[in-house]
């Protein structure tokens, strides 16, 4: 089974959305099945960090909300995130564009890393505060997951996997994604959302026993007379007109 999760590493949905199929997962009896990859998308294009401004201060303004409101807001965010163990400090967190993240974790899927670096990428932001547009801290990040520091700077200092970045992102335009995260399941099967746990293990359920019995790919219905030609592991046949 394939699942494929479009997500942005400043998305607080994406990281509880991330953990709570994680979860179903582990009780799922087929979990060895599951290919899972992460594409990227941006909530934000235009996002910028602004030294001095609190994260507060910039969802405040972008939101055009006031102050209590968007505390209120996150603060009932933060409670989500907490009851499934994860660690959300929006006091110290540092709104930033997430775009060269993105082309760090693409590079970090040609290494065999891209799960690790999601997770990484995730708790940096969240609960590390981290500054997920800095060069060097995304560099020193993808270090600890068994990339080479040196290498990751050089991939940023490119434009390297921004091709692969954008290719995401207009995918999730054309199978009319609204936004994160969204879970796509063998390609036919999507789930919109941070849903519950339970949701999640259904679908796995779901999708394991439509799909098991199908051929990947379904053969045509020929008429019977039709003649063709075609080779097996015993030989080519060819059949003459």
């Amino acid at each position: 089974m394939k699942i494929e999760v479009w997500s942005d590493f400043v998305c607080p949905f994406c990281y509880i959305g991330k953990r709570r199929l994680e979860h179903a997962m582990e009780k799922f009896s087929h979990r060895d099945n599951i290919v899972l990859e992460y594409k990227s998308y941006q909530l934000d294009p235009t996002a910028k960090h602004i030294p001095g401004k609190d994260f507060y201060q910039t969802f405040s303004e972008l939101k055009g909300l006031p102050l209590n409101q968007v505390k209120a807001m996150n603060g009932q965010v933060g409670e989500q995130a907490a009851a499934i163990g994860l660690t959300y400090n929006f006091d110290t967190m540092k709104y930033a564009n997430t775009f060269d993240a993105h082309r760090a974790a693409k590079f970090a899927e040609t290494k065999g890393k891209g799960k690790e670096i999601t997770e990484r990428f995730l708790y940096a932001y969240f609960t590390e505060s981290k500054l997920m547009s800095d060069h060097d801290t995304l560099a020193e990040l993808a270090e600890e997951v068994g990339l080479d520091k040196e290498e990751v700077k050089e991939v940023m200092e490119s434009n390297r996997y921004a091709k692969e970045v954008r290719e995401d992102i207009n995918v999730a335009h054309q199978i009319g994604v609204r936004g994160v995260p969204f879970f796509v399941f063998n390609e036919k099967y999507a789930v919109s959302g941070a849903q519950p746990e339970e949701v999640f293990h259904e679908v796995l359920n779901k999708v394991w026993e439509e799909e098991k019995d199908k051929p990947i790919i379904q053969e045509i219905d020929i008429a019977k007379n039709s003649e063709t030609s075609y080779c097996t592991d015993d030989g080519c046949e060819i059949k003459e007109k």
